[in-house]
């Protein structure tokens, strides 16, 4: 009897590890079918919508309920109206334009800056020590605080807004890339040197892609300082010779008193922060995320 047993024992083995490794294939296969058309709508295009006719809704009836002035509080329709008048002018694509196109090449700079900065802080150690609590420090500074002293050292025109926006956002592309260097396993380094991957191709197709996830949260955050950036510059620093951006509007409605103005200056900066997001960031999130295995479904 002992010896029938002991005879099925290395087959049944082989069918055990046989069912383990489609259970693992099974856990590793990633799901590559396409989301349809309604469940994208009712599931990532509906909520969003809902949220903002419930806050249009809510709006409007604070309005008919005169908790405060009109002056103060102005209705939906009065800042739809401004938009339309800006649109029937032909400035309002003008004016968006003039902030979207400054607020990506800035961040494309604080790109081109904090990658390689955020690499040496985060794998040299002396580099760390000296600049690693500065980068920190200036990540937790308002970005407005710069915009005095650039107008100062620049004048007003478009280098000064640049400089902000560097001031800005550097600092938190530099911090996101060394977080996500330093949740590389080590395992990670030491294979890649066995493969004879290092120095600069180390850091290229171990370091890099290992740390793409802090590097992404990096990104999202740095573009959230620059636009920030931008607005508080824009603000502070107009001048006719800049041109007309979405932070100077809102300055022009508030030195006019035209609150409906200003809640369109505000909306408007609000949507193109979003779009920027959903449009850009998100896909690319989603994309790194699906990449490791993190994201069945798109």
């Amino acid at each position: 009897m002992a010896s029938t047993d002991t005879a099925k024992a290395p087959g049944g083995a082989s069918h055990d590890l046989a069912g383990l490794e489609a259970g693992l294939d099974a856990l590793e296969t990633v799901e590559s079918q396409r989301t349809p058309v309604r469940q994208v709508l009712l599931q990532k295009v509906l909520p969003p919508l809902s949220a903002v006719a419930l806050v249009v809704v809510v709006w409007q009836i604070l309005v008919w309920a005169e908790v405060t002035d009109e002056g103060s509080l102005p209705a939906p329709g009065a800042v739809w109206d401004s938009v339309s008048d800006l649109w029937l002018q032909g400035t309002l694509l003008e004016v968006v334009w003039t902030s979207v196109s400054r607020g990506l090449l800035g961040f494309l700079l604080a790109l081109a800056i904090g990658t390689p900065l955020g690499l040496l802080v985060a794998r040299v150690k002396f580099v760390r020590a000296a600049i690693g609590p500065i980068l920190s420090g200036l990540q937790s500074l308002p970005s407005v605080a710069w915009v005095p002293p650039a107008v100062i050292w620049l004048g007003l025109n478009n280098q000064m807004m640049y400089a902000v926006i560097l001031l800005g956002a550097v600092p938190s592309i530099a911090n996101g890339l060394v977080s996500g260097v330093d949740q590389v396993p080590p395992l990670f380094l030491r294979a890649g040197r066995t493969l004879g991957a290092t120095g600069l191709k180390g850091t290229w197709y171990i370091v890099m892609p290992a740390a793409l996830p802090g590097y992404v949260a990096g990104l999202k955050q740095g573009w959230a300082f620059s636009w920030r950036s931008l607005m508080a510059a824009e603000i502070i620093a107009s001048s006719p010779d800049l041109g007309l951006g979405l932070g100077q509007l809102l300055e022009n409605g508030r030195s006019n008193s035209d609150m409906p103005g200003v809640f369109m200056a505000i909306l408007l900066i609000l949507i193109v922060g979003i779009a920027i997001d959903l449009l850009l960031f998100s896909p690319l999130e989603r994309a790194v995320l699906r990449g490791r295995g993190l994201l069945v479904k798109s």
